[in-house]
């Protein structure tokens, strides 16, 4: 009897369809979380509960270790009894706190870039794929390539600026001629 197979089973053709499918929504989901993972704010988002539920464990664990070392203090219970880890639940909550200490920074260096990014070119230039979304705002090509000469021009200013001052500090690095 173990032998047959129910209608619908895994041998059936509807059987044989849902698992593509299935297949195709986990691949839609890999995607989709891939993406995600290198947004900076939905993994903030996404390990905040991760730290709730890190930071529970922790105190629960920290309420057990104490009322299990007043018992033996008071002299009721020996230390037979296995009791969990107090390090390992914190160092997983640091853990997670280091994350999202490392979310916070890179949210806040994408933020200061793209305001950089608006600040020195605020102005948008026209593609030919798209010449009926030019707007007033935007620059000419000739206007473009102006800026991105003197940008270029400050770039390399820093460049021999920096150079210079690395040749200096070399040079004052070296032991003068023995007297």
């Amino acid at each position: 009897m173990a032998a047959q197979q129910q209608p619908g089973g895994p041998m059936s053709q509807p059987g044989l369809q849902q698992p593509t499918s299935l297949q195709q929504q986990q691949q839609q989901q890999q995607q989709l979380s891939q993406q995600q993972d290198f947004d900076p704010v939905h993994r903030f988002k996404m390990l905040i509960p991760q730290l709730k539920e890190s930071l529970q464990n922790v105190m629960k664990i920290a309420s057990l270790n104490l009322a299990h070392n007043t018992t033996i203090d008071n002299g009721i219970k020996s230390s037979d009894a296995a009791v969990q880890r107090f390090d390992k639940s914190l160092e997983e909550f640091y853990a997670l706190c280091d994350q999202l200490e490392l979310c916070l920074r890179l949210a806040y260096e994408c933020l200061s870039q793209s305001i950089d990014s608006a600040k020195h070119s605020p102005n948008l230039v026209p593609t030919a794929t798209k010449p009926d979304t030019v707007q007033t705002e935007s620059m000419s090509y000739a206007q473009y390539l102006g800026m991105i000469k003197s940008q270029i021009s400050c770039a390399k200013d820093i460049h021999n600026a920096l150079l210079e001052c690395s040749k200096k500090i070399a040079g004052k690095g070296q032991p003068q001629g023995i007297m």
